[in-house]
């Protein structure tokens, strides 16, 4: 069943197929994300949803942000589009076309573009680099996290051009792989990339990012796991490249706020929570507490909030991560951070 557009009760057509309501609350940070937009800069004004199946997404984004005075919305699917079709009928400024996301539509360049595939976002990067206005914003989806999280690393090397990280810390690698082949794209086509406000959430990895005209020098490049201090990667082959540089516009996130429309209010607020205090440590991937006790052979694991104190105490950055319930980012150095837990053990 399709929800109505505000996330709220009542549908507007029934679907079997092309809602998802497990990403309920990724559309709630969508709304959160273009509404913080407004509040820190010029609002966007034009939009464009390449891949909008029921609309479910981008007219959220119209309704509730109330920043767009023209959003285009594509759907090449005949079913879904007829949905669309339906779910935009008599919306202000709203456009919808049957056609391939990966031909341009009129209209652009776009303030902001939205691509949220079932899949990788790569058959479709090309086409949205180019519809982004300078100083835009483009949002994008990837949910082939086998590929991107290391399971499948020979699909990851085809499809990203990248060795993935594997284990735990993969799906932030995944992110990072997906931020670097954007980067490497936007390259490509003359113009840089810098991501606003970037996460692993569930089964997928998300990022809005702002686009610039001309070539930048971007924070991409492999970690090799015998020479890097940070949190270990498993494995003696490099990974990579990945996107070594922040994954937050700490202004922006400081700006975020739960919609009033949202369908998870809660989920989104302790996200949201959790994301504001990692902007302050925004330094690639993360401890645990659990894995760090066996790592130095403590029999109990120290308390997250223990670990974040001392390193405080000690002058360096600390604090949770989005990424999983006990992590912890740190700018101290991994001998540091050993060196921390072990002492925590013997108290």
């Amino acid at each position: 069943m399709l929800p109505a557009v505000r996330g709220g009760p009542g549908p507007r057509k029934r679907s079997a197929v092309f809602y998802n309501p497990a990403m309920a609350a990724d559309r709630d940070l969508a709304v959160a994300f273009v509404g913080a937009l407004a509040r820190v800069r010029p609002a966007p004004r034009t939009g464009w949803e390449m891949l909008a199946a029921t609309g479910a997404r981008g007219l959220r984004l119209v309704e509730e942000t109330g920043a767009f005075g023209a959003f285009v919305l594509t759907e090449a699917n005949p079913e879904a589009f007829r949905v669309l079709s339906a779910n935009a009928r008599g919306r202000p400024g709203v456009t919808v076309h049957a056609s391939d996301a990966r031909s341009a539509v009129p209209g652009g360049p776009f303030d902001y573009v939205d691509l949220d595939p079932y899949g990788t976002p790569v058959p479709f990067v090309r086409t949205a680099l180019d519809a982004v206005a300078t100083g835009g914003v483009l949002g994008v989806t990837a949910t082939d996290m086998m590929v991107l999280a290391g399971a499948q690393p020979a699909a990851c090397e085809r499809r990203y051009g990248a060795h993935p990280v594997r284990g735990r810390l993969g799906p932030e690698g995944g992110l990072r792989i997906l931020l670097a082949f954007l980067a490497r794209s936007a390259d490509e086509r003359g113009r840089s990339v810098r991501p606003l406000f970037a996460y692993v959430r569930g089964h997928h990895v998300r990022a809005y990012l702002e686009l610039r005209d001309g070539h930048g020098i971007a924070p991409v490049g492999a970690i090799v796991p015998e020479t890097w201090s940070g949190p270990p990667l498993g494995g003696g082959a490099p990974v990579g490249p990945l996107w070594l540089g922040p994954l937050f516009d700490a202004e922006l996130v400081a700006a975020l706020e739960v919609p009033r429309t949202a369908a998870r209010p809660r989920e989104v607020a302790t996200f949201l929570e959790r994301v504001r205090a990692e902007s302050t440590v925004d330094v690639p991937f993360y401890y645990e507490p659990n894995t760090l006790a066996r790592a130095t052979g403590v029999l109990r694991p120290p308390a997250l909030a223990s670990l974040i104190e001392v390193l405080a105490a000690r002058g360096y950055r600390a604090g949770r991560t989005h990424a999983r319930p006990e992590g912890f980012r740190t700018d101290a150095d991994r001998t540091v951070v050993a060196e921390v837990v072990r002492a925590l053990g013997r108290g």
